[in-house]
């Protein structure tokens, strides 16, 4: 009879044994290979910097004018203005007012930037062009609206009423101002889903200080001169809210027709 012999078994090295008796690394099991995908980076730099430099202005803003800054916050909580001599403290300070406006200036443009960028373009690159025409069209809306409000305010007699309008508009403006400062540094560096809430809840703070701007306004004035609510509420959506969606909308295809 014929003795079959089995051939001798392959010798293993001691690596193989390692990774054969090793339960963390897979080593019998088939390679799979994973796709690679090419990493653009995004040149964020521009957007740093600005942002840096509008805190680096609010602080400094702050810090120079703080009495200005602390009384300007206990005027916006007197839901009745009734403290007359603080209101007069601020109505007399023109440059720490000034500097506040200017601040909204460009908290307000830069927000609105980033809306245009994320929601519309999707695009995280900067874009000079776009962030030059939002800072124009606000500072044409309200620099419009101060001098309309004087104009109007001269030719009817109402000197004292337009003052006070325009200081609840530019009181809110500035708080508005203010509270975007957090609200641009999560829509400049934050995910997509942390932005989309950001988003929401920025409409719902703006349209508050908005309200509570328009409520403010016409408490005040009703007993001066006489204003009918329907004509009020008029007034609102014809002169402060349909404009600002006008140019919301002009912006965007304008610069759509440009890309």
């Amino acid at each position: 009879s014929l003795i079959t012999q089995n051939p001798p078994a392959p010798a293993v090295s001691p690596l193989q044994e390692i990774l054969r008796s090793n339960k963390y690394l897979n080593s019998q099991s088939q390679p799979v290979s994973l796709a690679i995908k090419k990493r653009t980076p995004l040149n964020e730099n521009a957007i740093f910097y600005i942002i840096a430099g509008l805190l680096f202005f609010f602080g400094i803003v702050k810090s120079v004018y703080s009495r200005y800054f602390s009384t300007l916050f206990r005027v916006f909580f007197n839901s009745s203005l009734r403290q007359s001599q603080l209101t007069d403290q601020l109505m007399q300070a023109k440059l720490p007012s000034l500097f506040f406006n200017l601040l909204f200036l460009l908290s307000a443009s830069l927000y609105v930037y980033f809306l245009l960028q994320k929601i519309s373009f999707h695009d995280n690159e900067l874009n000079w062009a776009l962030l030059l025409v939002c800072l124009l069209a606000f500072a044409v809306v309200y620099g419009g609206k101060f001098i309309a409000v004087k104009f109007f305010g001269w030719i009817t007699g109402f000197n004292n009423e337009a003052d006070t309008y325009i200081f609840i508009v530019f009181l809110i403006n500035k708080i508005i101002g203010i509270c975007l400062l957090p609200v641009l540094i999560v829509l400049a560096f934050s995910d997509v889903g942390i932005v989309k809430v950001m988003i929401t809840v920025s409409f719902i703070l703006i349209g508050l200080m908005l309200l509570f701007r328009f409520i403010r306004s016409y408490g005040l004035l009703q007993h001066r001169l006489r204003i009918n609510r329907f004509h009020f509420i008029l007034y609102i959506f014809s002169f402060e809210l349909l404009p600002l969606a006008i140019i919301y909308k002009a912006v965007e295809l304008f610069i759509m027709k440009k890309l």
